[in-house]
């Protein structure tokens, strides 16, 4: 359930990537705004897990995250989290770099190691989280030069984290985490990129069932948390401070996050797969979780996470893999509202 997989470069061209088993596939837009799009074109990286997490910098650099298991003999694959960088849109890869796990000399541990999420500081440099082998919170970092720090950790008290990280930053570069335990949400914050991280007081942490999560940052100095409930299967969102608010919209997987002006007004807008395995929408003023959300479907069954991004045009964008593997693509209509007009497949 890879998410946040449409980016827009910065030339204004969107990229949309979709992790195999064989490596990742590409497709790119030919101009900004479209419609035309080249690809699929297949970045080979065998033994890659189906699951990447993306962070991208002011520059438009695009670093990709995920696992790679490599076979070996007599016991369980050697896991470890590799790192590739896109500079420019449309170009090849760097080479994946290996940067191991928090076990180096522990395999069956090593194995075990959830899925990378990875946000981007204020300088450029990349923080990646990983629910790591004993069900404890692990990051690594980037230095201001690009060069990767050690592994470090912290070890939560009551319980261990049983679910993926799903991690964020907000506009003045504080970083927040949120991972599912058993019944409860644990929540840690960065205050610095080079701060370890502090676990919520005791209390302050919502009660809640997940399997995965994601944020976005919804105002100054402030995150919104997103996960779906395992029992209800309807998203909920969370800030600290709050109570959880349900947003409704049934379906499977994590939805994907868009804050952008609809109409002048600050919205952010939500795509998630519906229990038909029908793409849904909703949109609202952000942070008024409270007041309802409506969920549109629209277009075909899809496979994974839908994908929203803006393009060269500042339309909203709204992309899904559909079950014949195939990219397809609606785009905002040019008129008020958010509108959207008859899907194009790639």
């Amino acid at each position: 359930m890879t998410t946040g997989w449409l980016l827009r470069g910065k030339d204004n061209r969107l990229t949309a990537y979709a992790p195999t088993a064989d490596g990742v596939l590409r497709w790119t837009e030919t101009l900004p705004g479209g419609p035309g799009w080249t690809g699929p074109e297949l970045l080979p990286h065998p033994g890659l897990l189906p699951h990447l997490a993306f962070a991208q910098t002011a520059e438009g650099y695009v670093h990709l995250l995920g696992l790679r298991d490599r076979p070996r003999a007599g016991g369980p694959k050697n896991r470890e989290v590799v790192h590739a960088v896109q500079f420019q849109t449309g170009r090849a890869l760097r080479d994946w770099q290996p940067l191991g796990t928090p076990h180096t000399k522990d395999v069956n541990a090593a194995s075990r190691t959830g899925r990378p999420s990875a946000v981007v500081d204020a300088r450029g440099a990349v923080h990646l989280f990983v629910r790591n082998g004993n069900g404890h919170l692990s990051y690594r970092s980037q230095s201001p030069t690009g060069r990767w720090l050690g592994w470090g950790g912290v070890t939560p008290e009551g319980g261990k984290i049983t679910g993926e990280m799903g991690a964020a930053v907000t506009d003045d570069g504080r970083i927040e985490i949120l991972g599912p335990a058993d019944g409860l949400m644990t929540h840690w914050a960065r205050p610095k990129p080079d701060a370890q991280p502090e676990r919520a007081e005791e209390g302050e942490e919502p009660a809640a069932s997940a399997e995965e999560t994601t944020g976005l940052c919804t105002g100054p100095g402030r995150v919104t948390h997103f996960w779906r409930d395992t029992g209800t299967r309807t998203l909920r969102a969370w800030r600290p401070g709050t109570a959880p608010t349900d947003l409704g919209g049934p379906g499977s997987g994590l939805p994907a996050l868009l804050r952008t002006p609809v109409g002048g007004l600050d919205c952010t807008i939500l795509a998630a797969r519906g229990p038909d395995g029908r793409p849904q929408v909703a949109a609202y003023p952000t942070e008024t979780e409270e007041a309802g959300l409506n969920w549109t479907p629209t277009g075909e069954p899809c496979t994974g996470v839908p994908a929203l991004a803006t393009d060269g045009r500042g339309r909203v964008v709204l992309a899904v893999v559909g079950e014949d593997g195939a990219l397809r693509v609606t785009r905002q209509k040019d008129e008020p509202g958010l509108a959207l007009e008859a899907w194009s497949r790639v």
